[in-house]
């Protein structure tokens, strides 16, 4: 701060770009058709990773791999006040988790790191010098109170809040006497002449006039740290980012970060701003919402491939819509060209058939079913533990044939060791009274079954048993077939409605 101060008491000069100027029509086209595709996905960790992040974190790494370019995680840090221990390996983790690491990140590292803003102050103060050197930027000795009553006043007339720019002007004698007497002032960025028009990838031409609505804004606080208009730009300069693939909300300030671009003489990449992602209400994503974070869907035993597919079947960017997409299968279908306007209304009541879906097809693969039948010995030792009483249970072939028998009737691996499949690892415990309750020849039925199943020299398949069984309740007085197979349901499984069942333990 010290050093752009003393910069800036030196003669002053007339605004001017640094570098080569960028005219309006180069703002708009962006990148060079042939530059290497490179992307970043920049969330805040002030909170953990949700599914608003995760659709636009994932947008970005298809388009990248599709293009054959890079995906770059960077982390906004700059707010450190409202930082969340944890957020920022949290973030990391569930990108990897969910089958989309980044190419470049803090904990990869890569060419243009570092990749956290707060380790990256050196270069917000070079741009901010060469801002105030050219005079497109200047100090604000404004107090924290008085912004606030601007604030106040203009919402009281029902205005639009906005800085009055009342330090823009002040002469290099003012300035040195607030610096020799104030606390540290805020740099400022001069927003002066006509914001140039930019055509957005999604939302096509756009041009916002933002020197007539807000006023100058700060682009670096009396503590050295930046604000997002500076350090995105500063950041996707330096990292060689192309493409800017965020949300809608950043649209109206794309302008103003042109306005940066052409001040600093840097060329901008291309703009795609991405519809809201919405309640199936139309209500907004809120992380105050439990259920929206990743790690809820991890430890329900959701599968990464199953959430990737409903935040892109709901939206738009695909030829159609189809369920049961894989990642190779986005990347290969994915057009920026189709994505719309139109917000994506998310109904997460439907993630658990696209969650069969994707589970049935790791069953279909012989390497995949192994994992799954690792998986769900573990789940059944975690869930049943001590009440195991038959090991035998645990055996490969009897779990893979479980899983196999099950597919398309389950929709989470976690579903069987839900109460209503206990009896596929565990004896259930009924007494004689709640099976007599059922059917008083109970004593019968029990002597005829063991003895159907103890004959010699009969192979009892699927059909000879049912056969057999069927004939288990003639001769008994006011028993039925049915009868006969609920007592045989109560007592082998406990349940006495048939959800859950299907499978023959022996």
């Amino acid at each position: 701060m010290a050093v752009l101060l003393k910069r800036l008491l030196q003669s002053a000069r007339p605004p001017a770009a640094l570098g080569r100027p960028v005219g309006r029509r180069e703002a708009s086209m962006g990148t060079d058709p042939g530059a290497a595709v490179r992307v970043r996905f920049a969330p805040s960790p002030t909170g953990f990773l949700h599914l608003g992040g995760l659709r636009t974190a994932l947008y970005n790494y298809i388009f990248a791999k599709k293009h054959q370019g890079s995906f770059i995680l960077r982390l906004e840090d700059t707010d450190q006040s409202r930082l969340v221990p944890g957020a920022a390996e949290n973030i990391e983790d569930m990108l990897e988790w969910a089958g989309i690491p980044p190419d470049e990140s803090p904990r990869r590292g890569g060419p243009a790191g570092p990749y956290q803003q707060s380790q990256r102050l050196e270069l917000y103060a070079r741009a901010t010098e060469a801002l105030l050197e050219s005079g497109a930027a200047y100090p604000c000795f404004c107090s924290p109170q008085r912004l606030e009553l601007l604030k106040k006043e203009a919402l009281r007339n029902h205005q639009t809040p906005r800085y009055d720019n009342r330090c823009r002007n002040l002469s290099q004698g003012q300035v040195a006497q607030k610096l020799a007497t104030g606390p540290k002032p805020a740099i400022r960025f001069r927003l002066d002449g006509e914001a140039p028009a930019f055509q957005d990838l999604v939302y096509g031409w756009n041009r916002h006039e933002v020197a007539s609505v807000e006023g100058d804004p700060v682009i670096l606080k009396s503590d050295g740290f930046p604000t997002y208009h500076l350090a995105c730009v500063v950041d996707d300069h330096h990292m060689g980012i192309s493409h800017v693939l965020r949300g809608s909300e950043w649209l109206v300030s794309t302008s103003k970060h042109l306005l940066l671009y052409q001040a600093l003489g840097w060329q901008p990449p291309r703009f795609a701003h991405l519809p809201l992602l919405l309640n199936r209400d139309g209500s907004k994503l809120s992380k105050r919402q439990g259920d929206i974070f990743l790690e809820h869907f991890a430890a329900a035993d959701f599968l990464p491939d199953a959430l990737l597919d409903i935040i892109t079947n709901c939206g738009s960017g695909f030829a159609e819509n189809q369920m049961g997409r894989t990642l190779p299968e986005l990347i290969t279908q994915f057009d920026l060209t189709r994505v719309t306007c139109h917000s994506a209304l998310l109904d997460l009541e439907k993630l658990p058939e696209f969650n069969r879906l994707h589970l049935c097809r790791l069953v279909s693969s012989e390497t995949q079913r192994r994992q799954l039948v690792g998986k769900l010995q573990a789940l059944v030792e975690e869930t049943f533990g001590s009440q195991l009483r038959d090991r035998d249970v645990l055996d490969p072939a009897y779990v893979e044939r479980i899983i196999l028998l099950r597919q398309g009737h389950i929709c989470r691996l976690q579903d069987l060791v839900s109460p209503a499949h206990s009896y596929l690892w565990t004896r259930p415990a009924v007494g004689r009274a709640q099976l007599g309750a059922i059917s008083e020849k109970v004593d019968l039925i029990a002597e005829r079954v063991l003895g159907l199943l103890e004959g010699p020299g009969m192979s009892l398949t699927q059909d000879v048993l049912s056969g057999e069984l069927k004939k288990v309740s003639e001769g008994l007085e006011g028993t039925k077939h049915s009868n006969v197979m609920q007592v045989l349901r109560v007592a082998l499984s406990g349940q006495r409605s048939c959800s859950g069942l299907g499978v023959q333990r022996q």
